[in-house]
């Protein structure tokens, strides 16, 4: 059966964006009835007097278009701004067991929630409880813990700066480091090896330095799903000649082609302007190994550059000035066998070579990275290997170079910056006993997978989620899930009810907060909140819309109402006044982290908002050795890959997703339309197993106690992948990643490179 004759599989040959996403914006805005709101939001996303978008953490431009959104942006927008609403009426009709059967879109679908709600184990269903009966039974729940942190506070990068504070306050006072949140996830390898090599587990440019590069390096990554604006950044580029190199095991449509819909010629005329200048498709997992190769080419070269008396290709002045370690890393590379680096990253050493000489000759280059690289079992060593590409030629701290990871969430960082991480700095947690006189506990808290192991364990007794969805983003369902049901109370903040409100422990509460999108009004008037996008500018965003029930509060007003119930009416901290004046939040973040945000009131109401310090920018090294380090650590390599019919699964996001909202079932630019259980395989790689493209498939997680965990019923896809790769969707093929499967330095779960076996379906 060829591809062309799979129900819902077809080749889409338009380019990324054009008039195909103009269309999924009307479908969006209509299938949602926020054709008004919805619409009229658009208008006022990433502006200085509207609200960040909740979509994604690209940054805005200084001079934005009339219309500074995206296709997924305004998905996200629609979603929010629905006129559908999940009332109490909603619940009383529907029983958890039944909403359980239903599949992650229709559940979101229901609309917004409106009321708090409690589960009720007799009629098993959600009923009505007063804000200020879930905020008692919270503050009871956890003041009966026996120790602090048998209390998991998880958060989505997408709470604001000010709820997140308040948040890891609360979790601080009551005296635990447990704070796991989606960073665990995603690019907690950027957090943990970037300050080894720069001092900084950020990024180092601007939206400006992209203006400046002649050489974009773009590595595991899809900016037309996953965050659409960075296209018109790439699109720029593009246009006045730089190139751009992306290296990715599957052939994206938006790093191959796009029309701007906001370029009425492109959009006129049909046409579209090519992004990638040359695609490299890396095996899975074999990005540090071609760095690896790309290094070597340049470090020989320089050698014979300088015994030939030509111009090096190494810059040695900064070099000498800025960093330690090259005589180890070059060491390193010269040990390296070339057919080892071929074989581990899939590229010929000429195609390689190629790379090396489009470096060499680049005047300032950006690399950019995403999921690709931070969900793998070498991550944390991955990560060092990028920051020593830059490093040997200067590219960190100048115009137009440097280092941009791509987070997701539109609030992930700033989370983190204002102390939401179970690893917190003392000099971080010293500043908070002495700005609220309490005593901060200094034990590290748990991860995302720590705090499963723990609740597994009945280590741990309550879960609070400030947003997301944990266990269906979380790897091992099958385990997360029973996990998740061990808890005495798990309590979650929520726009939209997902999958992991239906876990049901002993005890469960639904608490409905306000969305990015709406006006947020206090005692003290209407409020603004502020977020940090990937490029650590912080800005106010301030919703529009009236919220979508008066019953809503909003997160630091549900923060602070636990905070309350939890530490009693005679508390020094002023919960309630904080919440009346979004100010107050702010000046006590700046009294925490005052080199960080001085002035912080006065700059947010600056459009646009201003730039936290980046030391690596202005070439401020803060490592122990005041300089940049080249760090030569191989990445850990995984005997069980590459076993005999091993495979290595990519989980993937479709073009209609993020994170785990689906907004539809189709997937615009792989060809998918209408369904959601495909595997994409090389057909060389079903040939040798005996299938075809359409034939219904297993994935066995390969090493897995006798097919414990699997995906079974899955339709083959031929697709131009490298040998012994497969992807498919997330998180329908999340049963399929480990969880002790995970990147040994930073913890976080390999959703990339998970070993799999395929068969016939049984």
């Amino acid at each position: 059966m060829s591809d062309d004759t799979i129900e819902g599989v077809r080749p889409y040959h338009g380019p990324a964006g054009g008039w195909g996403a103009l269309k999924a914006v009307g479908r969006a805005l209509a299938d949602q009835k926020a054709v008004v709101e919805g619409g009229r939001s658009l208008l006022h996303a990433n502006k200085p007097d509207g609200f960040d978008c909740p979509g994604c953490a690209w940054p805005d431009p200084k001079h934005t278009a009339s219309f500074e959104f995206c296709e997924n942006g305004a998905k996200a927008v629609a979603w929010e701004a629905t006129s559908k609403r999940a009332r109490p009426d909603f619940f009383a009709r529907h029983s958890v067991t039944e909403l359980l059967s239903w599949n992650d879109h229709d559940l979101e679908d229901v609309g917004r929630l409106t009321h708090p709600m409690a589960y009720d184990h007799a009629s098993d269903r959600y009923l009505p409880i007063s804000w200020a009966d879930a905020f008692d039974q919270i503050g009871g729940a956890l003041r009966a813990l026996e120790s602090p942190d048998q209390a998991e506070f998880y958060a989505s990068g997408r709470a604001s700066n000010e709820a997140a504070f308040l948040y890891q306050l609360l979790g601080r006072k009551f005296g635990t480091n447990n704070f796991p949140d989606c960073s665990n996830m995603c690019h907690e390898p950027t957090s943990v090896a970037l300050p080894d090599s720069i001092g900084l587990g950020k990024g180092s440019v601007t939206l400006e330095d992209f203006d400046h590069a002649d050489l974009i390096l773009c590595f595991g990554h899809n900016p037309g799903t996953n965050h659409p604006r960075m296209m018109a950044t790439l699109r720029e580029a593009a246009r006045r000649g730089a190139a751009i190199l992306v290296f990715n095991p599957l052939r994206e449509r938006a790093l191959e082609r796009f029309a701007s819909p906001q370029d009425p010629k492109e959009m006129a005329t049909l046409t579209a302007t090519p992004i990638a200048s040359h695609y490299y498709q890396v095996a899975i997992g074999g990005d540090a190994a071609l760095v690896e190769g790309v290094m070597k080419c340049l470090v020989t070269r320089d050698e014979e550059a300088r015994r030939s008396g030509a111009e090096p290709v190494l810059d040695h002045g900064f070099i000498a000035e800025h960093t330690l370690g090259l005589e180890a890393l070059a060491a390193h590379l010269a040990g390296l066998e070339w057919p080892a680096i071929e074989q581990r990253c899939g590229l010929e050493r000429a195609r390689i070579e190629e790379i090396a000489t489009i470096y060499a000759r680049s005047k300032a280059a950006i690399l950019c990275y995403g999921m690709g690289l931070t969900q793998h079992r070498n991550a944390s060593s991955s990560i060092h290997q990028l920051a020593n590409l830059l490093l040997l030629r200067g590219n960190i701290g100048r115009p137009g170079a440097g280092i941009c990871p791509l987070r997701g969430h539109s609030n992930v960082q700033g989370d983190r910056t204002v102390g939401v991480w179970e690893k917190p700095t003392e000099a971080f947690l010293a500043a908070m006993d002495r700005v609220f006189g309490i005593v901060s506990p200094r034990r590290h808290g748990h991860t995302v997978v720590e705090a499963i192991e723990a609740m597994e364990q009945g280590r741990a007794k309550v879960f609070i989620g400030l947003g997301g969805n944990f266990a269906i983003a979380a790897p091992d369902p099958g385990r997360t899930c029973a996990a998740m049901r061990r808890l005495e109370l798990s309590v979650h903040v929520a726009t939209k009810l997902n999958r992991t409100h239906l876990l049901q422990g002993r005890a469960s509460l639904l608490l409905p907060c306000l969305g990015r999108t709406e006006i947020d009004l206090q005692a003290g008037g209407r409020q603004a909140v502020t977020v940090e996008d990937s490029m650590s500018m912080v800005h106010a965003s301030r919703g529009l819309n009236t919220p979508a029930a008066d019953t809503l509060l909003s997160e630091p007003a549900i923060v602070a109402g636990m905070a309350r119930a939890v530490f009693g009416p005679d508390d020094p901290v002023p919960w309630e006044d904080l919440v009346a004046d979004y100010d107050r939040i702010r000046a006590l973040i700046e009294a925490v982290l005052p080199e960080l945000f001085s002035g912080y009131n006065d700059r947010i109401r600056v459009p646009g908002g201003f730039r936290l310090p980046v030391g690596p920018s202005e070439r401020v090294w803060k490592t122990a050795s005041g300089k940049a380090h080249f760090l030569p650590l191989a990445p850990a390599a995984d005997p069980r890959r590459g076993q005999g019919d091993v495979l290595l699964l990519t989980t993937l996001r479709s073009h209609d997703q993020y994170n785990t909202t689906i907004y539809g079932n189709d997937d615009r630019y792989r060809g998918v339309f209408g369904r959601r259980d495909v595997v994409f395989v090389n057909p060389a790689d079903l040939a040798a197993r005996g299938l075809k493209a359409g034939d219904l498939i297993d994935l066995v997680a390969a090493f897995a106690p006798s097919g414990q965990r699997a995906v079974r019923g899955m339709v083959a896809v031929a697709m131009d992948l490298p040998r012994g790769c497969v992807a498919a969707y997330y998180p329908e093929t999340n049963a399929l990643v480990g969880l002790d499967d995970r990147d040994e330095r930073s913890g976080t779960p390999a959703y990339k490179s998970a070993p799999v076996r395929l068969s016939a379906a049984a």
